[in-house]
C-alpha cells in the first residue's frame, strides 16, 4: 500500500537477511519511506524491528535484494540502551561522540536538546551516574542534536515517565522531517503515527499499511477473522472430500479413479489454505509461585537515601519511612526521574540499603530494567535450568520457556543476541524458575510487547509473596494490585 507524503528517502526490494544461515529474519521484504512520513514498525518480539533499523543505517548487510537510500540522507538512531563502554562518557563527550569533526558550539546545542526532552544535566556528568529515566531522555537527546533529516526511534518511551511522554509526544507532532518508531506503547504511538510497516515473525514478510496505529491494528485483527474463516470453511470442504474418496474406493473398480481425483483435489486445497498470521500470539498465562512458609513480615524499611534533583551535584540526603511487606502486599515506588528509585532498588535486591531488613531465608527475586543480571553469553535455557527452585528436569525449563514464546533455537541463543523484548521474556521465566518470596521489579513492562502485558499484570496480582515494583505505566499498575505506595518525591 502506497503513502502520499512524498519522494521516497528509503526503499527496501525484495531484501532478504539472516543473522545466522539458513535462519531468515526477512524474506524478500518490500516498503517504501517517504519524506516527512511518521511510521511506526510493528511486529512480536524478535521479528526484526531493530534490524530493519541496522540495516537502514548500514550496521548490517542485507543477503539478497536492494536498499535504496536518498543520496545525502541523514539518519539519526535513538538507541534503547546506553552501551557499557559509553557509560564512563560525560554529557559532552556523549554528544560530541555523534559528530564525525569537532563541534565547537556543542554546548549551546546540548542544552537546546536537552530543553526538548525536559532534562538539566551537568555537562561534565559521567553517564553511568544518570538514572534509567535520565539515560532515556539522554539517549533521545543525542539523535535530535544531529537535525536529521530521518530519525529512528527504538522504544523511546522506556523508562520516560508521564512527563516525559508528553514533551517526546509533542516534539514529534511538531517535527517536520520523517520519524520511524519502534514502540510497544499503543497510546503513545496512536497519538502521531500516521501508518505502519508490520513485521510478520513467522513468514518473515513485510507490510506496509496507511491509518493510524489502532487502524491499523483493527485492520490486521479483522483479517485475521477473515482468514480464520475462510480455513475453516476450505477444512469443512476438504474432509467432505476425503470422506466421499474413501466411500468411491471401497467401491472398487472405476470408483477409485474417481477417489484419487478426490484425494488429488483435498490435497491441492489443503496447499492453498491461507496461512493466518499469528502475530497475535501473547505469552500463556502464567503462575510466579511464591516461596513455601512465608509468615511474619518480610521486608521492612525505615529510611530512603535519596538524591537531591534540585542540586546539579547529585548530592544525597536521608528521608525517614516506614514501610512493613508482609505476604501477599504490594508495594508501589514513586518519584520523578534522577531521584534514585532504580539505585534503590539496586540496593534493596543487593542487600545494601540502609534502613532495609530482609527477612532472613527469604529469596529475592529482581527483575532489573537493563537485564544485567541476566548472563548475556549463556541461553535461556541454561538460565532457567540455574534459577530452577527444584525442578530442573528439561520437561520444566522447556515448558515455562515455551509460556513466554523462547522457544525451538531461542531457547539456546545467546541471552546478549535476543531482542530486548525476548530478554524480558527471559527475566520473567526466570522469576517463574525461581519461587521467591520477595518481587523487586524495574519497570517490568519495558520492551515488553502490548499485548503480553494484561497477563503479567494478571500473574503479579496473583503473586502470593511480597513485591516492590516500579512502573511508568499507570493501567499496568492498576491491574497488579497495589497495596501501599512510598513516593519518594515527597
Amino acid at each position: 500500500m502506497s503513502t502520499n507524503w512524498g519522494e521516497s528517502i528509503v526503499s527496501f526490494d525484495e531484501v532478504s537477511y539472516s543473522h545466522v544461515k539458513n535462519k531468515p529474519v526477512l524474506t524478500e521484504a518490500a516498503f517504501n519511506i517517504r519524506k516527512n512520513a511518521k511510521i511506526t514498525l510493528m511486529g512480536q518480539n524478535g521479528a526484526g524491528k531493530s534490524t530493519i533499523f541496522k540495516l537502514i543505517t548500514g550496521e548490517l548487510e542485507n543477503d539478497e535484494g536492494d536498499i535504496n537510500i536518498k543520496k545525502d540522507l541523514t539518519i539519526a538512531v535513538s538507541r534503547q540502551v546506553i552501551p557499557r563502554t559509553e557509560l564512563e562518557l560525560t554529557v559532552r563527550e556523549f554528544f560530541q561522540s555523534m559528530f564525525k569533526q569537532k563541534v565547537y558550539d556543542i554546548d549551546p546545542r546540548i542544552d537546546e536538546v536537552l530543553k526538548i526532552v525536559h532534562l538539566k544535566a551537568d555537562k561534565e556528568k559521567k553517564i553511568k551516574d544518570f538514572s534509567g529515566g535520565q539515560q532515556a531522555r539522554l539517549l533521545l537527546a543525542q539523535a535530535l542534536i544531529q537535525k536529521s533529516d530521518l530519525i529512528l526511534l527504538d522504544e523511546p518511551t522506556n523508562n520516560l515517565d508521564k512527563a516525559g511522554i508528553d514533551h517526546l509526544t509533542k516534539f514529534l507532532k511538531e517535527y517536520t522531517k520523517t520519524v520511524i518508531v519502534i514502540s510497544h506503547d499503543a497510546d503513545f504511538l496512536n497519538s502521531f503515527t500516521e501508518g505502519v510497516i508490520y513485521l510478520d515473525i513467522h513468514t518473515q514478510k513485510v507490510e506496509q499499511y496507511v491509518g493510524t496505529y489502532n487502524t491499523v491494528v483493527a485492520e490486521i485483527a479483522a483479517r485475521v477473522e477473515k482468514e480464520k474463516r475462510a480455513n475453516a470453511q476450505a477444512e469443512k470442504k476438504i474432509q467432505e472430500n476425503k470422506d466421499k474418496a474413501n466411500f468411491f474406493a471401497n467401491k472398487g473398480g472405476g470408483m477409485r479413479l474417481v477417489a484419487k481425483r478426490m484425494r488429488e483435489d483435498a490435497e491441492e486445497a489443503e496447499e492453498n489454505m491461507v496461512d493466518v498470521r499469528r502475530e497475535d500470539k501473547t505469552i500463556k498465562p502464567f503462575t510466579i509461585e511464591a516461596q513455601e512458609d512465608l509468615s511474619g513480615i518480610l521486608f521492612s524499611l525505615s529510611s530512603v537515601e535519596i538524591i537531591d534533583i534540585h542540586k546539579d551535584d547529585g548530592s544525597l540526603k536521608t528521608k525517614k519511612t516506614h514501610v512493613e511487606l508482609r505476604k501477599g502486599e504490594h508495594l508501589l515506588l514513586k518519584g520523578p526521574n534522577g531521584i534514585g528509585k532504580t539505585t534503590l532498588l539496586e540496593n534493596l535486591a543487593g542487600g545494601h540499603a540502609k534502613g532495609e531488613a530482609v527477612k532472613e531465608g527469604v529469596v529475592i527475586g529482581y527483575y532489573r530494567q537493563d537485564f544485567s543480571n541476566l548472563d548475556f553469553d549463556k541461553n535461556a535455557y541454561d538460565t532457567i535450568k540455574e534459577a530452577a527452585d527444584k525442578d530442573d528436569s528439561e520437561h520444566f525449563i522447556r515448558k515455562t520457556l515455551a509460556q513466554f514464546l523462547i522457544a525451538g533455537d531461542t531457547a539456546y541463543t545467546p541471552i546478549g543476541r535476543l531482542s530486548e523484548g525476548q530478554k524480558g521474556l527471559v527475566a520473567f521465566a526466570r522469576l517463574v524458575a525461581m519461587k521467591p518470596g520477595l518481587l523487586i521489579l524495574d519497570e517490568p513492562t519495558n520492551h515488553i510487547n502490548f499485548r503480553h502485558l494484561p497477563i503479567i499484570a494478571d500473574s503479579l496480582k496473583k503473586f502470593t509473596g511480597a513485591m516492590i515494583v516500579i512502573s511508568h505505566m499507570q493501567e499496568f499498575v492498576d491491574q497488579i494490585g497495589i497495596d501501599n505506595v512510598l513516593d519518594l518525591g515527597k
